[in-house]
């Protein structure tokens, strides 16, 4: 066959196969583009995926999650004060168990670390058949060849690198604990920030209920005034305004209460929909002022934030890593160890075998890779090293901030207190003036619009110094798991009974 015909068969060949790769590899691509009898994406940009029935995994009723409510504070749901609040955060949110999951990570990675130190022993069992051909002057022969064997391998000395390995697991363990702790931290300034938000609503649901029964005061005073000619049916409109304002800023907040009983159902891990409520508060809530300075609170945070300190922890871990790197410079002496026993079939035929090896390797060239590894190793410890120094700026100004922030809202209770008492001594006299025949109905409404203001400012700057207070805390790192906080304050001048459950001055 000449060399033309057989390229003509080949071409024939190569015809009839390639469609049928094609058609193969069509049907293969079609098949893996479908997952559990549905595409595996959606056919278009524009089009929703439509999942199969083991991707959308049930979630359990919303019902039944009366469950995350432990038994010890399942009693008292209807009356959870502050400290109930922060451990029900603590032990529903999902933060706090993924940094303790990752603390325990590098817990488990830091005993590997140090295993090291130890030497390696393995054990194994070999079995061989064997079958020699026949060959000149000597028949053919099976031969069966078994036997257990064990092997030790030990790292004498390796200029420095495992003890900078176990330090960077240790310094890295540090910092997931330390992490841990920032992350608890925050769950209960989240807690107590939600626990401050609910109470501020629904003590200024209460402070509009006040407006509102002096506002229906106000319409009944004007509309026995009209029925014997002493007002006009303009005073009774301005009353009925003024009365249907103020109800539709009480259902205003009965939709934010709602709302923030749903932010504090979310803090809490709980559905927003399971009954729960706070204990009662007092009608005066007591504040202080705070008697440390701002830059004794910015020594409290540089020595307490537990992020900052992790930051420490994980720049020491990455110095660490350098001696890591720097020792796979440097010879390193391994010793090893095999011993054996080996039978030999059909001769029955057994003995023991062992042997021990001294080894060094030097590291003679491997393209500067060790150098360039050291030098990347260096590099990142300067940026660890640096965003430790950010951390600690940033602790800096967020004391600084908050600490101001906090001195703004004691500021803010004794200028609401003094509006409160103004504004309820021109409430009166305008009613007085009004009910005697020598005051409008403008001056009555106006003064009363601004009581109300004034109750509203009042109740919302004293929660909202608690807010700064536990603010404060976080970013001191003081704020305990219990909500307490170590700082120091006066005693409030409006003579008030000491507050259960909130952080008391």
């Amino acid at each position: 066959m000449n060399s033309s015909s057989m390229c003509i068969k080949l071409r024939r060949l190569t015809a009839g196969i390639v469609p049928l790769i094609s058609a193969a590899g069509i049907a293969c691509a079609t098949n893996l583009s479908q997952v559990d009898g549905v595409r595996a994406v959606a056919p278009s940009p524009s089009v929703p995926w439509t999942a199969p029935r083991e991707a959308l995994k049930p979630e359990a009723p919303v019902g039944k999650a009366e469950g995350t409510v432990p038994a010890d504070l399942a009693q008292r749901i209807q009356q959870l004060t502050l400290a109930d609040v922060v451990d029900l955060a603590l032990r529903n949110n999902p933060a706090t168990r993924a940094s303790w999951a990752q603390a325990r990570v590098a817990a488990n990675v830091l005993g590997s670390t140090r295993g090291d130190y130890f030497p390696t022993i393995t054990g194994s069992v070999d079995a061989s058949r064997s079958h020699s051909p026949v060959t000149a002057g000597r028949s053919s022969a099976d031969r069966s060849q078994y036997g257990p064997a064990i092997n030790l391998n030990y790292l004498l000395f390796d200029f420095g690198g495992r003890s900078a390995s176990v330090e960077t697991a240790k310094q890295n363990l540090f910092a997931a604990d330390l992490n841990h702790n920032a992350t608890l931290q925050n769950v209960v300034l989240q807690a107590e920030a939600a626990f401050f938000s609910y109470s501020a609503t629904a003590a200024l649901l209460a402070a509009e209920r006040s407006a509102i029964a002096e506002a229906q005061a106000n319409l009944t005073s004007a509309q026995q005034r009209n029925k014997v000619g002493l007002a006009t049916i303009a005073d009774v409109l301005q009353a009925q305004t003024a009365l249907s304002q103020e109800q539709l800023n009480l259902e205003t907040i009965q939709g934010n209460l709602q709302a923030a009983r749903g932010s504090l159902a979310s803090a809490l891990g709980l559905p927003a929909n399971l009954p729960f409520d706070l204990q009662p508060m007092p009608a005066a809530i007591p504040v202080g002022v705070i008697s440390q300075s701002v830059d004794s609170v910015i020594n409290d945070a540089l020595r307490n934030r537990p992020d900052l300190a992790a930051a420490r922890a994980q720049a020491a871990a990455a110095g660490a890593q350098i001696r890591v790197a720097k020792s796979a410079e440097f010879p390193s002496l391994t010793l090893g160890s095999n011993a054996a026993r080996t039978t030999f079939s059909p001769t029955g035929a057994s003995g023991p075998s062992y042997s021990v090896s001294l080894g060094l390797s030097i590291p003679i060239f491997n393209g500067m890779s060790h150098q360039y590894d050291v030098a990347a190793a260096q590099a990142r410890a300067d940026q660890v090293s640096a965003l430790a120094d950010q951390t600690r700026q940033s602790v800096i100004t967020q004391v600084f901030v908050s600490y101001y922030a906090l001195q703004t809202a004691e500021q803010r209770v004794a200028t609401s207190d003094d509006l409160l008492a103004s504004a309820q001594q021109s409430a009166q006299v305008a009613a007085g003036r009004y009910r005697e025949g020598v005051g409008s109905i403008l001056d009555l409404l106006t003064a009363q619009s601004a009581l109300a203001n004034a109750r509203a400012q009042n109740v919302q700057s004293r929660w909202q110094w608690y807010s700064a207070i536990a603010q404060l805390a976080r970013d001191a790192g003081v704020l305990s798991v219990r909500g307490d906080t170590p700082f120091t304050f006066s005693a409030d001048k409006a003579p008030t009974k000491s507050l259960p459950n909130v952080i008391n001055p």
